[in-house]
C-alpha cells in the first residue's frame, strides 16, 4: 500500500443506509434545494487525460451541498423535537445549511462554534438566521457544549456528518449526477467525516455496481484513511481544505465507506490549491479548498483516472476572498507569470536603470522593487535587489533571467515552495 492510497475492502455487514433512504430523502427536499447542474468540462479534459464531468454543488442557497443533509434530517424528526429546537458544533457550510432551513421552516437553530471562529463564518451563519454560541478555542470544545446544551435545554442535536439521514441527503447529489452523466464509470469524492461519500457510494453501489468510487483527503488530515488503512497518522496544520479537515471521522460512516468504498487518495497543499484555480479560471467558478479535493486527486494521480468518465462533486465554494486572492497569485507564480528575481548590483547610480532596459527589452513588468542594503553579506558598496515581476509565461521569464546573466548580472529566482 502507497503512502497516498488506501485501498478498502468490502464487508457484507447490513449497513443503515441504502438507496431506498436516499431516494426518499429526494422527494423530501425536493423543490427546497437547488438541483445544481451537472456539466462536462472539455478543458479540464484535455488537461487531466480523462473525462472531466463537474456537479455544482457550490450554486446551492449556502454554497455547499450540506444543506441537502440538515434539510433531510430537519424533516424526519417529530413535532415535539422541532418546536424545541436544534443544535450542532460547527464552523463551517453544516450551521449555515441546517441554520437556513432550519430558519425557514420555523425551527429554532443554535450553532456552537469555538472563539477562535472568523468572524466572518459568525456571520454568516446569523445572517441565515442562526442562534449562534461562541464555546471553548477549539471545534472538541465546542462539540462538548453543544452536547450539554442538547441535555439541559431539550434540543436535538444534529450531527453534520456521523447520521444516516444527513448521509441520505447527501446521496442525492449522486442520484442527480448520474441521471445527467448516466455514462460515468467513476466518482471522485471529498471525504472529511464522510457523511458525503457515504450516500454518493450508496448511490453508485446500487445504480452502478462496477463504478470505481475514489474519496480524497488532504495530506495533512488523513483521518478515514487512517483508520482504513489501520494505521496511526497524526492530524494537523493548515490545510487549504479545511472543510474536510476532521481529525475524528464518522463511526457510521466509517462502516460505509469500508464496504463500498474502493480506495482513498491522499492530496497535497500544491494539488489542492491548483485545482482551486483552475476550476476559477477555466469554469469561472469559485471553490472552496474541500470543494475542489476531487480535481486535486485527478491532477495528483493522472495514470489511475486516464481514460476514465469521472464525476467530481464540487461540493462547497465557501471561501475567504483573501485567501482566494492568495491562491490565485502563488498559482501565477508556480507557472512562470509572476516572479521575484533576485539580482546582486552595484550602489552608484545607474545600476539599476541598466537592469530595467533588459525587463523593457523582453517586455516584462515590473510590479514592485526591493532594495537591501544593510542585511546581507555583500561589500558595503552592493546590494540586493528583489524585483516582482509579471511576465507572459514562463517561457518569456526564462529568456530574461538568460539576457541578465550574460549582461553579467548575478540572478536568482525566489522561490515558493
Amino acid at each position: 500500500m502507497s503512502q497516498s492510497t488506501a485501498t478498502l475492502s468490502s464487508s457484507d455487514e447490513t449497513l443503515p443506509l441504502s438507496i431506498a433512504d436516499v431516494r426518499a430523502a429526494a422527494e423530501r427536499i425536493e423543490g427546497a434545494v437547488v438541483r445544481t447542474p451537472t456539466l462536462h468540462s472539455r478543458t479540464l479534459s484535455q488537461i487531466t487525460g480523462a473525462d472531466i464531468w463537474l456537479k455544482f454543488e457550490n450554486l446551492q442557497f449556502t454554497a455547499a451541498y450540506k444543506e441537502r443533509g440538515a434539510l433531510n434530517a430537519l424533516l424526519t424528526m417529530d413535532e415535539t423535537a422541532l418546536r424545541r429546537g436544534v443544535i450542532a458544533a460547527s464552523a463551517g457550510n453544516h450551521s449555515q445549511g441546517l441554520s437556513y432551513h432550519g430558519t425557514r421552516l420555523g425551527i429554532p437553530v443554535t450553532i456552537v462554534m469555538p472563539r477562535t471562529t472568523p468572524a466572518v463564518k459568525i456571520m454568516q451563519t446569523e445572517s441565515v438566521g442562526g442562534n449562534v454560541v461562541l464555546e471553548g478555542e477549539t471545534f472538541d470544545d465546542a462539540y462538548a457544549h453543544a452536547r450539554k446544551l442538547e441535555q439541559e435545554l431539550g434540543l436535538t442535536f444534529v450531527h453534520p456528518f456521523d447520521d444516516p439521514r444527513v448521509a441520505a441527503g447527501a446521496g442525492t447529489v449522486a442520484l442527480e449526477m448520474l441521471e445527467d452523466a448516466p455514462s460515468l464509470d467513476c466518482i471522485v469524492v471529498p471525504i472529511g467525516g464522510g457523511g458525503l461519500i457515504s450516500g454518493m457510494s450508496t448511490v453508485a453501489r446500487a445504480l452502478h455496481p462496477d463504478m470505481h468510487v475514489v474519496g480524497v483527503q488532504a495530506s495533512l488530515f488523513p483521518s478515514m484513511y487512517a483508520r482504513i488503512a489501520g494505521r496511526e497518522m497524526s492530524c494537523g496544520g493548515d490545510t487549504l481544505a479545511e472543510g474536510i479537515a476532521v481529525k475524528a471521522p464518522g463511526a457510521f460512516t466509517s462502516r460505509v465507506i469500508a464496504e463500498r468504498v474502493d480506495e482513498i487518495l491522499l492530496v497535497g497543499e500544491d494539488k489542492l490549491e491548483k485545482a482551486v484555480s483552475l476550476l476559477l479560471q477555466i469554469e469561472k467558478t469559485v471553490v472552496e479548498g474541500a470543494g475542489a479535493a476531487g480535481l486535486a486527486a485527478v491532477l495528483a494521480h493522472p495514470e489511475r483516472f486516464a481514460g476514465r468518465r469521472i464525476g467530481l462533486p464540487l461540493c462547497g465554494g465557501n471561501i475567504d476572498p483573501r485567501l482566494l486572492a492568495n491562491v490565485l497569485l502563488r498559482d501565477l507564480a508556480r507557472s512562470g507569470r509572476l516572479a521575484r528575481l533576485r539580482i546582486t548590483l552595484q550602489d552608484r547610480p545607474g545600476a539599476l536603470f541598466k537592469v530595467m532596459r533588459e525587463f523593457n527589452e523582453h517586455q516584462v513588468n515590473i510590479i514592485e522593487i526591493y532594495h537591501q542594503r544593510i542585511f546581507t553579506t555583500l561589500p558595503a558598496k552592493g546590494l540586493i535587489t528583489d524585483i516582482e515581476c509579471e511576465a507572459r509565461d514562463a517561457d518569456q521569464l526564462a529568456a530574461l533571467v538568460a539576457s541578465l546573466r550574460r549582461e553579467g548580472y548575478a540572478v536568482s529566482q525566489v522561490e515558493l515552495d
